[in-house]
């Protein structure tokens, strides 16, 4: 028996409980192109792989990078159109990952500045007398 005959398949309920995606979301990332084809059962019905709740999953962490949806379709674009795309999906990744460096550093920033004043007030707190 070949693997996509044995292969498990979800309902889209299934992908939305394991997922955490609504079903809308789910059908709107197959209708803008940032999931791949989906297979249909007889009746129609959206069945999805593993392989696609891992690239669900992957998709998951280019949104927590505040990668942009555009940018995030043209990288599921670029994977379908093969491996000479490589370079170019390289390079997107090499982008984000540097915004994603640049936002660390301003929030590790931030954060100092929060952790210095929580300290000011940790050290200057006398019980019964409001502090600003």
């Amino acid at each position: 028996m070949s693997q996509s005959l044995t292969q498990t398949r979800y309902t889209i309920s299934e992908v939305e409980a394991r997922t955490g995606l609504t079903q809308h979301t789910l059908r709107w990332y197959e209708r803008i192109g940032l999931m791949p084809h989906v297979d249909r059962s007889h009746s129609g019905q959206r069945r999805f792989t593993d392989k696609d709740l891992d690239w669900l999953a992957f998709v998951g962490k280019l949104r927590a990078t505040g990668m942009s949806v555009a940018d995030m379709v043209r990288y599921a674009e670029l994977v379908r159109e093969g491996e000479h795309t490589m370079v170019e999906r390289r390079e997107l990744l090499e982008r984000t990952r540097r915004e994603v460096r640049s936002r660390i550093t301003e929030l590790t920033d931030a954060l100092a500045v929060l952790d210095c004043k929580i300290d000011m007030y940790a050290t200057k707190t006398v019980p019964g007398k409001a502090q600003q």
